[in-house]
């Protein structure tokens, strides 16, 4: 799976998948519940690498004093929205409102997309941002005003 970024506004940004061919149902439900999974814990503020504590302790956390003050300080993390999935031909598109989410959510979404392409779901293409030409997107469309 190819991964490409181009122009990126985490409040309004879309993410394209390319597929070999047209995905059947079983494989867009795979697909859906990677990003269904990906944006409820976002929701949850998952996403902070303001508070790595468990990362940044290394290898070895046998008996890691986990700081729960310097956690309660950290500032939230939160996705506020995400649009439905759709479909157009060998493409798929979903639009997100990453909110205060960091990188590390979208590095995230990539390691589990890539897994899901090796093991599940043949992904050609992931392209975070931007618009595709031959598939706009209307800036004023209700979707992605939906909660």
């Amino acid at each position: 799976m190819q991964v490409h970024f181009r122009e990126f506004d985490p409040f309004n940004c879309w993410f394209w998948l390319r597929f070999p061919h047209a995905p059947g149902q079983g494989e867009r439900q795979y697909v859906e519940e990677t990003f269904n999974s990906w944006y409820f814990l976002g929701r949850l503020g998952a996403f902070n690498a303001e508070n790595l504590q468990v990362h940044e302790e290394g290898a070895d956390v046998t008996w890691m004093a986990y700081d729960n003050e310097d956690a309660e300080n950290s500032m939230l993390a939160l996705m506020h929205n995400m649009g439905e999935m759709e479909y157009q031909d060998d493409w798929g598109r979903i639009w997100l409102d990453l909110g205060t989410s960091d990188g590390v959510a979208i590095d995230i979404l990539i390691n589990s997309l890539r897994c899901l392409d090796r093991d599940l779901v043949q992904i050609e293409e992931l392209r975070v941002g931007g618009i595709n030409e031959d598939w706009p997107a209307d800036a004023s469309d209700d979707r992605i005003f939906e909660d």
